[in-house]
């Protein structure tokens, strides 16, 4: 009998920097009417407190873990507005990204006026108000999670990455931060919602396709995909927490972004159906030329959790 070869593992998503610096400041825009939906209440649960922790001692220092961390988003987002001294772990899969933190890092706080230390694996950026300093690590997310320490963590933040794993990798991590009792900030979950203005020909079809291939297998088992906030919320309720969540959607008119989202969009409808490749590339032709003239909505949404007092 003819042996059968084992079936290769999905090689897991991945996403250069310069993909990451160029969609940074639709993310921050995208955030920001996020926490104004969410107002004072968001906040304050991010924080844990109604307001910064002082910025001494530093055995005060607020614990932040964030997972997939790429080249530092979440940390620039985040930091200025948790105020106080905090202290972050960091993990991604990717070497190079975690390589990049000090370049980015450095443009960050050049053009925001910060102070930025590089030591070896370790950041400490200062602003006004905040003092956070970083480790970074490198993990495989998708097999050792139970290596992420969060035992003693504050707040754990999965920005851009839940609708990337499966329903049984985020029950895991939510079984886990609801034993140390953690708060959650899972930001910029994708939820299906594409659209143009004006509308166009093949619009349906090509976003359908490319649905499709968000569900696919991401390294984690099959993806979420646009069920992710559903199932994150479905998931956090029933492990006793309180949910609170907001539309964070890219709201784009024209420029680079749009047009590599157009590109990218396009290469994973043809992979997730190659018989569509003639109709997809006259969408991509027709889309492409339109960039200047067309505005896109891609719908996302942010979502913080926090367990009650006593639980």
């Amino acid at each position: 009998m003819a042996s059968i070869a084992p079936t290769a593992a999905p090689a897991p998503a991945t996403f250069t920097a310069d993909w990451l610096r160029l969609r940074e400041p639709a993310d921050h825009a995208a955030r920001d009417a996020a926490a104004a939906a969410m107002g004072a209440l968001g906040l304050a649960a991010l924080r844990g407190t109604d307001a910064p922790r002082p910025s001494t001692p530093a055995a005060e220092a607020r614990r932040v873990v964030d997972l997939g961390c790429g080249t530092g988003a979440s940390l620039r987002y985040l930091a200025p507005r948790l105020g106080g001294e905090q202290h972050w772990q960091v993990f991604d899969q990717d070497e190079a990204l975690l390589r990049a933190w000090p370049a980015a890092m450095a443009d960050w706080a050049r053009h925001a006026g910060h102070r930025l230390e590089v030591a070896g694996a370790t950041l400490r950026i200062e602003g006004q108000g905040f003092c956070a300093t970083a480790e970074r690590h490198r993990l495989d997310l998708a097999h050792e999670l139970g290596n992420v320490p969060l035992g003693s963590t504050d707040l754990l933040c999965a920005t851009a990455l839940i609708d990337l794993v499966s329903a049984g990798w985020l029950a895991e991590l939510i079984g886990r931060a609801r034993q140390t009792g953690v708060t959650l900030s899972l930001a910029l979950m994708v939820d299906g919602r594409i659209e143009w203005d004006p509308a166009g020909a093949g619009d349906a079809e090509v976003a359908l396709a490319f649905a499709r291939h968000q569900g696919r297998d991401k390294g984690f088992g099959p993806a979420l995909g646009a069920q992710a906030p559903e199932v994150a919320s479905t998931l956090l309720a029933n492990a006793g927490y309180t949910v609170m969540s907001a539309r964070s959607d890219w709201l784009l008119h024209g420029g680079p972004l749009q047009a590599a989202l157009i590109e990218g969009t396009a290469a994973a409808a043809i992979e997730q159906d190659p018989a569509t490749a003639p109709a997809t590339e006259a969408w991509r032709r027709l889309r492409t030329a339109a960039v200047g003239q067309t505005r896109l909505r891609v719908g996302h949404v942010d979502l913080i959790a926090v367990l009650p007092p006593g639980c």
